[in-house]
């Protein structure tokens, strides 16, 4: 009787294991049916979406030929067509350049692939570094130089990463913006927003004529280094100074971005909403980049107005603003980040206040 018993039980156990596995089995597969549902609906594309795409000529069809490659060149320049599931493809892809957060969507986590799960702060937007929807274009219709080009960065496949030492396929280069760039967490490789944003690259570098291995000045940034300047060292009072007088007028007096009817206006380049500390953009982790980006792409409508020296020294005060700890950062710096980043902004917006300073306030928090 009693081996009757423990055979039963163990009968029972694994009747549990499998109908446990079984439920995952079931749920998995509906998550998965629901997803290709939804690749197979129409895109409600947002308004700089829309005009983008219409510009480019996007439509399925056996061939493409770019509008403006013809225009900028005066050769037409056929390339493979797309299919009806491919426009689909990279219209997503670029409503998520434009719009990670979702605030342009009516129900995000569809329309968005729930993007913000790899993201911590309210305010990350890949259009902040990637600007004008990924291909930021001068007044003439020509490509910015060093402006962080997804055409030009996706034609440069599997680049050699100066920082890892590695090569880095675009892919993982897009897992590294959601987890330093934007504080976040690493997407599987598979995802549908790293699928996505990979076909809307590739679609711009196809629209844009961009060969693929070649390097293109749009690709990147320009790096402003130390031995650019005139080598009066990177200083934090003259960053400050440069600060208030360029930028606070948009990220606010303490960098915590602004906000106008619960959508961002401009982003944050301090506190809880803004890059980490292991990102490039953060000065004392990589003390190159963010002043490259400044000189060539801040302040807007007044880009390249910046000396070097302006650019390494607003760098050097931004990045000394409290921000949330790296991915390699310990658990006590960040216990310490966060302290300072919900203690200080109130307490210097006090002793504001107290001595009678008309600075703008930040709305960002």
């Amino acid at each position: 009787m009693k081996l009757l018993a423990t055979g039963w039980g163990k009968a029972a156990r694994l009747a549990l294991l499998i109908g446990t596995l079984l439920a995952l089995y079931i749920l998995a597969q509906a998550r998965h049916d629901e997803r290709a549902h939804i690749r197979e609906q129409a895109v409600k594309l947002t308004p700089g979406c829309a005009d983008k795409l219409a510009r480019y000529g996007l439509a399925a069809g056996a061939s493409y030929t770019s509008p403006y490659a013809l225009a900028h060149s005066g050769q037409a320049s056929i390339k493979r067509g797309y299919s009806t599931e491919d426009v689909r493809a990279i219209q997503r892809g670029c409503n998520i350049i434009d719009d990670l957060q979702g605030q342009l969507a009516a129900d995000p986590a569809r329309e968005r692939w729930n993007s913000t799960r790899f993201v911590r702060g309210t305010h990350t937007s890949c259009d902040h570094c990637h600007q004008g929807i990924g291909d930021k274009q001068t007044a003439a219709g020509a490509p910015q130089a060093g402006s962080l080009s997804l055409a030009a960065s996706w034609v440069m496949a599997d680049m050699y990463d100066q920082f890892t030492g590695i090569l880095l396929p675009y892919e993982l280069r897009q897992m590294q913006c959601y987890i330093n760039s934007s504080n976040g967490y690493k997407p599987n490789v598979a995802d549908d927003l790293i699928r996505d944003v990979t076909a809307y690259s590739r679609f711009l570098a196809a629209a844009l004529d961009l060969r693929f291995g070649n390097h293109y000045a749009e690709q990147g940034i320009d790096e402003v280094t130390a031995s650019s300047t005139l080598k009066r060292g990177d200083d934090y009072v003259r960053g400050a100074a440069r600060y208030k007088e360029k930028c606070a007028h948009c990220h606010g007096p303490q960098g915590l971005g602004t906000v106008v009817d619960g959508k961002m206006q401009y982003p944050a380049v301090a506190g809880p909403n803004a890059f980490n500390q292991q990102s490039r953009n953060n000065f004392s982790f990589v003390s190159t980049i963010l002043p490259g980006f400044l000189c060539r792409n801040m302040p807007l409508g007044e880009e390249g107005s910046l000396s070097k020296q302006d650019c390494r020294d607003i760098a050097f005060y931004v990045s000394n603003m409290p921000r949330p700890a790296g991915d390699k950062d310990g658990p006590l710096a960040a216990l310490w980040q966060q302290l300072m980043m919900r203690v200080m902004p109130p307490l210097i917006q006090a002793v504001d206040t107290w001595q009678g300073h008309d600075a703008p306030r930040d709305t960002g928090t």
